[in-house]
């Protein structure tokens, strides 16, 4: 066993020498080996080990036996101990998830806390064997290539130097060397779905296949090499598609649906916090083909139109701005932008006494290009701009009566360039992420 984890810190770069390292270690026979084996080859690597155990309050004196035995083990090593009690049931309850999923969220949170307050990799026990139970479990959830993956050797400070250990192998090395270890009764349930692949699914298609925990290794890494590259095009998708007011339909329509599906995953995680789902991805590629709008949350859409698409944000009614403006200068905030009108002069025109106002649009609004001396209704004057729909109304126009001088995305009109020449108007702009342009 120990080969094989060496081979595997050294095929995955785990480990390059004199790192800090939290072993996950639940006092089981996989991660009871595990520090064991890290601490036969730590000189090796010049490692600091440390070990962090986390207390479920599931199994009541079961429980309290595992985090004895944790400690006791770490004596042994002389392997500083980080532990944390929690009681996942309520906390489940009250989230209104799995235990399963509760219990791996809160184990993950306490390494990812120690991992940054010692500056250390955390090392977690999974084995080939949980890699194959994984891999099932997440082909009968309908899962795509990105699950087809399997357990990552390496995710962000997360190491697996086990990965490629089956849990037999795992079971002879503490054989070999007279480890005690502890057993988790929940493991011998089959209350829960990992348990029943475990138990029922992985001994069939081990009988026809006795080397299948390697057999699905290899699968998960062609996966993988699969995943990255999907992965790598969906991203120049992303980036050659991007247009002012979201992404080029057509050039999205004109990909490989593979390569669509991630992309549409990828935007859906940064642009709406959304993680998608096969159905979500359907809908959206139907969006993208045909037009249309998706339901992403209570807050968000995702809309397909004029061919282009983009995340909608449900917001509370914003303050409308300043309905005019006095003297040269006027600073006001609105839908999460600041905007600065400053004028050398009165912007009060003494040659017409009509106020400038400052305000969105309304019926009757004219706007007149500069360039072609055309005028037209500001909603047509917006679509030919290619200006979404959602945004229009949320546009700050500075006008006079129902001739538009200048609007936001549109800039200055024929009648607002020589007023602005006249007057020595600048608008500025500053975005809520603190990008600053002048308009």
């Amino acid at each position: 066993m120990i080969n094989t984890l060496r081979q595997t810190i050294q095929k995955f770069n785990m480990l390059s020498g004199g790192e800090r390292v939290i072993v996950a270690l639940s006092g089981g026979a996989d991660s009871t080996a595990l520090l064991s084996a890290l601490n036969s080859i730590k000189e090796i690597y010049n490692l600091t080990i440390f070990a962090a155990h986390l207390n479920h309050g599931i199994r009541g004196e079961e429980a309290e036996r595992d985090e004895n035995f944790c400690k006791i083990l770490c004596e042994k090593y002389n392997t500083e101990l980080f532990t944390k009690k929690l009681n996942i049931t309520e906390l489940a309850a009250r989230r209104k998830i799995s235990v399963e999923l509760c219990g791996r969220e809160e184990r993950y949170a306490f390494f990812e806390e120690l991992s940054e307050k010692l500056n250390a990799k955390i090392a977690t026990a999974h084995t080939a064997s949980d890699n194959a139970e994984t891999l099932f479990y997440n082909i009968t959830r309908g899962s795509s290539v990105a699950g087809a993956v399997g357990i990552a050797p390496v995710r962000g400070k997360i190491i697996r130097p086990l990965i490629e250990v089956t849990r037999a192998g795992v079971e002879a090395y503490c054989a070999e060397n007279r480890l005690e270890y502890v057993t988790d009764s929940t493991n011998l349930s089959d209350d829960y779905t990992r348990n029943k692949i475990r138990h029922c699914v992985i001994p069939v298609l081990k009988s026809l296949n006795p080397s299948l925990e390697n057999a699905a290794l290899r699968f998960c890494e062609s996966a993988a090499e699969t995943a990255d590259y999907i992965g790598a095009q969906a991203r120049r998708l992303i980036e050659s598609s991007k247009t002012e007011y979201g992404w080029s339909c057509q050039i999205l329509a004109e990909a490989h649906s593979a390569v669509l599906h991630r992309a549409l995953v990828i935007l859906c995680a940064e642009n709406a916090g959304f993680s998608a789902e096969h159905r979500h991805i359907k809908l959206m590629e139907e969006a993208v083909l045909h037009s249309g709008a998706v339901e992403l949350g209570k807050d968000v859409t995702l809309l397909s139109a004029q061919g282009t698409l983009r995340f909608c944000r449900g917001s509370a009614e914003a303050e409308e701005p300043p309905d005019h403006i006095f003297g040269g200068l006027l600073k006001f905030s609105f839908n999460g932008k600041q905007y600065i009108f400053e004028s050398e002069n009165n912007i009060f025109s003494k040659k017409d006494n009509r106020t400038i106002n400052v305000r969105t649009r309304k019926s009757g609004d004219r706007f007149t290009f500069f360039d072609r001396n055309i005028t037209k209704p500001l909603r047509k004057a917006m679509n030919e701009q290619g200006i979404p729909r959602e945004i229009r109304d949320r546009l700050v126009v500075l006008a006079r009566g129902e001739t538009v001088l200048w609007c936001e995305e549109l800039g200055f009109s024929r009648e607002g360039r020589i007023f602005r020449h006249e007057m020595k108007l600048n608008i500025k702009i500053i975005a809520g992420k603190g990008e600053e342009y002048n308009a």
